[in-house]
């Protein structure tokens, strides 16, 4: 074995540093550590994903562009068809046809009597108490309002869902309380069942009713429209206002003429 002397160990060992003073590597981390570039920054911790804000505001817009533009688009095509149902007969419920009825003055009448003219049918009976008389009036105000504007082009009828207690007689004496221009038609049962079902007009009388038997009569309220070639245009509902028709007979009149040359 050998030996190393003392002073030759103390001789061998570092100079002892002052407390507080740093070493030569806490000196190199941090030296390492302060030159380092930083792993994120303030572009990259503002980005997500591969957006950065300026994209993604772009993409938000370009959304936002791409919504009007097709409701506005889908806007132009639904007034577009609108304004084609309404300038074109085709689409039109199957409402009308042929029919013989009699008038309240005994003579025949058939669907060729709506033929030139503008006709209002409506569908009730003599003993309705309150709706019939009510819409018979509203028909009565419109044609005289029409009939100004228009002169005398329309055809006002009144067809008896009652044929059992509506004699030609009673519907006469019936209309004298409404527009002088109305035509009131009955029939027998069966006829008149005909001519509902070609209108889609409901009504609930017995089909073996008779004159003194006492019974409620159901129907539906609607004031028809036929054009001058006796083609449907319109079924008014009780709601509807007189001001209301005569705004639809003027754009079917201004309509037809425009095609026609003439109102009627």
């Amino acid at each position: 074995m050998f030996s190393v002397s003392r002073p030759a160990l103390q001789a061998c060992r570092l100079p002892r540093q002052p407390l507080g003073a740093p070493v030569a590597c806490r000196r190199s981390c941090l030296s390492y550590f302060e030159t380092r570039r930083p792993y994120s920054t303030a572009r990259d911790r503002s980005a997500v994903g591969v957006f950065t804000p300026k994209s993604a505001a772009l993409f938000v817009l370009s959304g936002i562009g791409l919504f009007f533009y097709f409701r506005h688009e889908k806007a132009k095509v639904i007034e577009q068809q609108e304004q084609e149902r309404s300038t074109k007969a085709y689409g039109r419920p199957l409402v009308g046809g042929p029919f013989s009825l009699t008038t309240h003055l005994g003579a025949p009448y058939t669907e060729q009597e709506l033929l030139g003219k503008w006709s209002l049918v409506y569908f009730g009976f003599t003993n309705c108490p309150d709706i019939c008389p009510a819409e018979l009036d509203k028909m009565g105000l419109m044609l005289d309002a029409a009939e100004k504007e228009h002169g005398p082009i329309f055809n006002p009828v009144f067809v008896s869902v009652d044929p059992a207690r509506d004699s030609p007689s009673r519907i006469a004496v019936y209309l004298k309380d409404f527009h002088p221009a109305f035509t009131g038609l009955v029939g027998p049962y069966d006829a008149v069942k005909a001519m509902c079902k070609a209108y889609r007009v409901y009504f609930s009388t017995p089909p073996n009713a008779k004159p003194e038997d006492d019974y409620l009569v159901d129907h539906s309220i609607f004031v028809y429209l036929m054009d001058p070639k006796g083609q449907f245009v319109e079924a008014f509902g009780q709601t509807v206002t007189v001001e209301e028709v005569l705004q639809k007979v003027r754009d079917e009149i201004a309509s037809w003429k425009s095609e026609m040359g003439k109102t009627a």
